[in-house]
């Protein structure tokens, strides 16, 4: 029911994920990473080792193809965009990427692994977090750091269902030259012309507050 798959995760035996062209691109090259032949609906529910397979499927796809920026994206929720309620990702070839994010500040909420998880200060929406490498690092597409930032956004997001439930999200990967991230925006609030139209954001969830609840639920 798909088109004929690009990638294959592990190559031998039964798939674990896989990766198909998108039926509906939205830009000239567009795929679909399949994370689960089970039927998960969030990130949350997939293991360390699952998300080490979509790390090296996000990888290798990019080395299938160098040219361009490779965006990386997780939408969860018909609220975030996402017309599928199966756990995915996609990956947009672009002809550019995107300028930097804020620079790192904010209230750390998790850190190991050689990462760091924090709200910026500069939150959009409540919750919203980061997660990167202690070092800089500016290609995430060939860390090896990138499945446990997975893992790490993985966590986040179960704590965030326990804070809030099964909120829509957008999470991304943000490569740079300045060094790379992962951004996970959950969609607590609607959108509205002032952000939309003039980039203002009204977030009613101090990051500082965002931060000690997130903690807080890690330690439960």
């Amino acid at each position: 029911m798909t088109p004929p798959q690009t990638l294959v995760l592990p190559e031998d035996g039964g798939w674990r994920v896989r990766v198909v062209p998108n039926l509906y691109p939205a830009v000239e090259r567009q795929e679909v990473v399949v994370h689960s032949p089970a039927h998960m609906r969030s990130i949350a529910e997939l293991g360390d080792d699952q998300l080490a397979l979509v790390a090296e499927a996000w990888q290798r796809r990019r080395r299938s193809a160098p040219s361009g920026y490779l965006h990386a994206l997780i939408n969860e929720g018909r609220e975030a965009g996402s017309s599928l309620p199966h756990s995915h990702s996609q990956l947009a070839w672009l002809p550019s990427g995107p300028p930097p994010e804020p620079r790192r500040e904010g209230e750390t909420v998790a850190e190991g692994d050689g990462l760091i998880a924090w709200c910026p200060h500069v939150s959009r929406l409540p919750y919203e977090c980061a997660i990167a490498p202690f070092d800089r690092d500016p290609d995430g597409l060939r860390s090896v750091l990138l499945g446990a930032g997975l893992g790490l956004a993985a966590e986040l997001v179960r704590r965030l269902h326990a804070l809030e439930g099964a909120v829509p999200l957008n999470l991304w990967l943000h490569n740079h030259e300045s060094g790379w991230r992962i951004v996970l925006l959950p969609r607590l609030s609607v959108l509205a012309g002032l952000e939309l139209g003039a980039g203002v954001y009204v977030n009613t969830l101090a990051p500082e507050e965002a931060a000690l609840r997130l903690r807080e639920a890690g330690a439960t």
